[in-house]
């Protein structure tokens, strides 16, 4: 008879189609510790059900333009904080492209937003990075930097896209058809793996500026207006990568 940490790493080791037919041989050991692990794979099969039915829910914007050609995400991160550049993502996945976990970047951890971008990265058909600095932003305001921040996404592709999912904004400049979603981060993978892009990128290159200006606490609050961001304004003034037009209340 295997032991229970044998059962279990066979189960692990197994490809997850063959997981109901092994839930199944060992569903008549009445062994306690054998009857918990059945439970629990049985709840992490039911649990992926549900979050490929969730997941084909987000895929409706593709499937729907997804006759025309290739459909691009756009997403950007960062139109908020004091300081910092906004970075804007866009992705191309392949058709029915499987991501579990895929979401919002707001609705997802830390940890797991940094495994969902190499799985998104290894995954797209393509993937753009653009990025507008502090005093970019100051000069034409954070709307219009975020757009150019949008248009170096789309131009970086490396290929063209036939459609453009965005969220929430038209970006101007632009001749790709473009289709705006409300909260599109939420309601198209597309758009959820650009928010996912722009917001990885933008946090690592904030934990990077901690590194050279640590008396901010970037790696906190990566350039948000927390109250300690404010307070190390107020004691050290603007850095390089401040948003001056941002900080008129504070200064």
């Amino acid at each position: 008879m295997k032991s229970i940490s044998e059962i279990k790493n066979e189960i692990e080791c197994a490809d997850r189609r063959e997981w109901p037919a092994l839930l199944e041989k060992y569903a008549e050991d009445t062994r306690a510790g054998v009857v918990k692990l059945c439970r629990q794979y049985r709840k992490k099969l039911d649990w992926e059900v549900k979050e490929r039915e969730r997941l084909e829910q987000m895929r409706s914007y593709e499937h729907e333009y997804e006759k025309i050609g290739a459909v691009c995400g756009i997403d950007e991160a960062g139109r908020g904080p004091l300081a910092g550049p906004v970075v804007a993502g866009a992705v191309i996945l392949p058709p029915d492209c499987e991501i579990l976990y895929l979401n919002d970047s707001k609705q997802v951890s830390e940890k797991r937003r940094e495994q969902l971008y190499d799985e998104i990265m290894e995954k797209a058909v393509a993937v753009g990075i653009g990025m507008v600095g502090s005093e970019r932003i100051d000069e034409i305001n954070i709307l219009q930097a975020t757009y150019e921040a949008m248009r170096q996404a789309i131009q970086n592709l490396g290929m063209i896209p036939q459609i453009l999912l965005n969220d929430a904004v038209t970006i101007p400049g632009v001749e790709i058809p473009q289709v705006p979603i409300i909260k599109g981060d939420a309601k198209s993978v597309s758009i959820a793996a650009a928010s996912i892009i722009a917001k990885v990128t933008r946090d690592r290159l904030m934990m990077e500026y901690d590194r050279e200006m640590p008396e901010y606490g970037f790696s906190g609050h990566k350039g948000y207006g927390s109250a300690a961001h404010v307070e190390a304004i107020k004691k050290y003034g603007p850095s390089p990568i401040h948003r001056i037009s941002f900080l008129k209340n504070i200064l």
